[in-house]
């Protein structure tokens, strides 16, 4: 098996450890069993529980630069797609993004490197939100909404009906084009 499938067999093992288990869960015996390595064979690619989640946030930074420069050219641009993919695809995305937050918060398991990885992602948003909108304060609204919607759906706390969902993304759109045309 070659290195980076062996790498991602590992980092997918970490993924599937954390939403199951949460951060405690993971440690590197608990992930080399799920990835079907050794011990020694986790370590060649990962030296440390550290170097492990800066890999899975790093791939998770990179999935999510992949979305920024797919909206960034989409019909409704930015602001559509912040709001859209505020709500995670899956419940295992939600669990996932979760621990991964919990991990930020127990400031243990997540090195500095992955935190600011972590953070860039969150001011991204911000950064072509404002590119796109002239109005700051709608694009910090359309951002915080974004981050609302999705923090409460992975915390599990209870979700606006689906329909009022989809208005205010509707509603927030429609701002968003008429301050562009404004300009």
């Amino acid at each position: 098996m070659s290195s980076s499938t062996t790498r991602d067999r590992i980092l997918d093992a970490l993924q599937d450890v954390l939403i199951e288990g949460g951060t405690s869960a993971a440690t590197l015996e608990s992930v080399a069993a799920a990835a079907g390595v050794s011990k020694g064979g986790l370590l060649y690619h990962f030296p440390s529980k550290a170097a492990m989640m800066i890999g899975l946030v790093r791939r998770m930074s990179d999935r999510a630069e992949e979305e920024f420069r797919e909206c960034v050219a989409q019909p409704g641009g930015v602001v559509r797609a912040c709001l859209r993919t505020s709500l995670p695809g899956s419940s295992e995305e939600a669990a996932l993004y979760w621990s991964v937050i919990a991990s930020l918060r127990s400031k243990e398991d997540l090195p500095d490197e992955a935190r600011d990885l972590i953070h860039n992602l969150f001011a991204q948003w911000s950064t072509l939100l404002r590119e796109e909108i002239d109005d700051p304060v709608l694009a910090e609204t359309i951002r915080l909404v974004g981050d609302g919607l999705y923090l409460t759906a992975i915390a599990g706390l209870p979700q606006p009906d689906p329909e009022v969902i989809e208005q205010m993304i509707e509603r927030l759109v429609a701002q968003a084009d008429a301050a562009r045309s404004v300009s």
